[in-house]
């Protein structure tokens, strides 16, 4: 007679065996490309819901990032466009969910992963160029819709998390080189971003700021994209390759209650890759 334990045991080992399964079977977020250039986005119209990886290349001269903002209360494109020419704070029914932050221009890469529902969403770069102009205002926007699915994918394990504040950025642990997924959330009052920089050798953060403001001379670092804005609560993730060295966080998004750079607040720091250990999400 088989033993009641075994029998006890084996039932036990039930919902272990499902859950493998379900984490093998899990959809993994598919992959949306998305080509920046002076001043258009080509991008599909349509997503499936669930967590989606948009992978960003910048095709021009300029820097470019993708933002994702999801609109609410039936908002249209024309009337996001019509909020923003009427000025004002960002409108209250349009949220920022994030998306990859700017990389190098002339075919740098990034990439965001977000977890999008079912609805209308816009896809658009904030970034100001030369003549202080949004590129979002000179076309650099287009609206997606995401439809329902019944398999949806979920976020990528984290390596390591982010927490975005006013005015900080607070690592949940050391990071260490190889491809990492960073996960950022922000947990300040405020919509904030990240932008990651690689250090050149004997530089800081501090002389990138100065390099953005007047460019001249070889760059103090690299930018690998980040998370462009994030309101308040939001959660996405980007995934990058991370050599020993130098690297800085900057947050450029403008504050609701002086108009000043987060950074002039304090949001701009620095930290080091080093150790080693295996990757949680190799490849």
């Amino acid at each position: 007679m088989r033993s009641p334990s075994l029998t006890l045991l084996g039932l036990a080992a039930i919902p272990a065996a499902l859950g493998l399964l379900a984490l093998r079977s899990s959809p993994v977020p598919p992959t949306v490309a998305v080509t920046a250039t002076e001043y258009a986005l080509a991008a599909p119209d349509t997503v499936r819901e669930g967590a989606v990886k948009f992978d960003l290349i910048n095709r021009g001269k300029e820097f470019h990032h993708l933002w994702v903002v999801r609109l609410e209360q039936g908002k249209t494109l024309d009337d996001f466009r019509a909020a923003l020419s009427a000025g004002g704070p960002f409108p209250a029914w349009a949220r920022s969910l994030g998306g990859p932050n700017a990389p190098t221009p002339e075919g740098g890469e990034a990439n965001a992963t977000l977890v999008l529902a079912a609805g209308r969403y816009l896809l658009l770069c904030g970034i100001p160029g030369p003549d202080g102009v949004p590129h979002l205002m000179k076309g650099m926007i287009r609206p997606l819709t995401v439809v329902p699915a019944s398999d949806a994918a979920g976020a990528p394990r984290a390596d390591v998390t982010m927490s975005l504040r006013d005015y900080s950025f607070v690592l949940s642990g050391p990071v260490v080189p190889g491809r990492r997924v960073i996960e950022v959330r922000n947990d300040g009052d405020q919509t904030h971003e990240v932008e990651l920089v690689q250090l050149a050798p004997g530089k800081s953060v501090h002389d990138v700021l100065a390099w953005v403001e007047k460019p001249e001379g070889p760059p103090p670092g690299m930018p690998l994209g980040g998370v462009s804005p994030l309101a308040r609560g939001g959660v996405a993730s980007f995934e990058v390759q991370l050599a020993p060295g130098n690297y800085g966080m900057i947050c450029f998004l403008p504050d609701t209650k002086d108009g000043k750079p987060h950074h002039e607040h304090g949001m701009i720091q620095e930290f080091a890759v080093t150790g080693s250990a295996p990757s949680l999400n190799a490849r």
